[in-house]
């Protein structure tokens, strides 16, 4: 209900009735405070730069792989990307098989600490890839004569290449392991020098990208493409539906 001033102006809430002409500018300005006021308290409040992250992206991904990145974009899951930093270092008397799903692990808990320092509770996916050519782990060159020197390795041969996938929650950790087989047809010296030179090979376990220039070299390929890339999708979506994690989003 409204109040009228002498002048026929709308007051507060209350009966109708009218008031002295001296106190109606004095209702106005009530007026002019106590609405604004109402209205700003009663305006939703922005959500927090955590908030907006946990809305758009569900998943936090420990790595700074963009090849990891593209293949979760690939299934529809949107990702926030925390990069880990860890020593990558094969304990003595450690298969490879230990190794590279030890490092998994290692990664995905340190990214899920990194985002709790941060105040996100976010699930956190972490990965690892190795090669490993008759029981000896090929990682990531340190520079162009190690990267030619393992692609001599592995050139007319079969070796293997294990990604490790863990997903952890605050309350669960999951994990999965993909083996592939990949035959490497024989490389001349100068395609192996022509293949380092550009650059491709230096940031990839066994120095080479089965995406790009390399797959040239594959010969025979049993198993996960996508895990030999680095995030085997089956898997991974196994993963991340046991964590309930949505799939297929805009």
């Amino acid at each position: 209900m409204k109040v009228y001033c002498d002048h026929g102006h709308a007051g507060i809430a209350g009966s109708k009735k009218t008031l002295p002409g001296n106190r109606c500018q004095k209702l106005l300005d009530l007026q002019c405070v106590i609405l604004p006021v109402y209205t700003f308290m009663n305006q939703p409040r922005p959500k927090s730069q955590h908030q907006h992250q946990q809305r758009h992206h569900p998943l936090v991904l420990a790595s700074a792989s963009p090849r990891r990145l593209e293949l979760l974009r690939q299934i529809g899951v949107r990702a926030q990307v925390q990069p880990v930093d860890l020593e990558e270092r094969l304990h003595q008397g450690e298969s490879p098989l230990v190794f590279v799903q030890r490092l998994a692990l290692e990664k995905t808990r340190f990214g899920f600490e990194l985002m709790a320092r941060q105040g996100i509770g976010l699930p956190v996916l972490g990965a690892d890839t190795i090669i490993e050519l008759e029981g000896e782990v090929l990682g990531k060159p340190t520079d162009s004569e190690q990267a030619e020197l393992m692609l001599a390795k592995l050139s007319g041969r079969v070796h293997q290449v294990h990604t490790a996938v863990v997903v952890k929650t605050a309350g669960a950790e999951y994990t999965a392991l993909s083996s592939s087989q990949v035959e490497f047809a024989s490389l001349s010296a100068s395609a192996i020098k022509a293949y380092v030179a550009t650059d491709e090979p230096l940031d990839k376990a066994g120095s080479y990208a089965i995406q790009g220039m390399a797959a040239q070299f594959v010969k025979n390929l049993q198993g996960s493409y996508s895990g030999v890339m680095g995030l085997p999708l089956y898997e991974t979506a196994d993963l991340l539906a046991k964590a309930r994690i949505k799939l297929l989003t805009n």
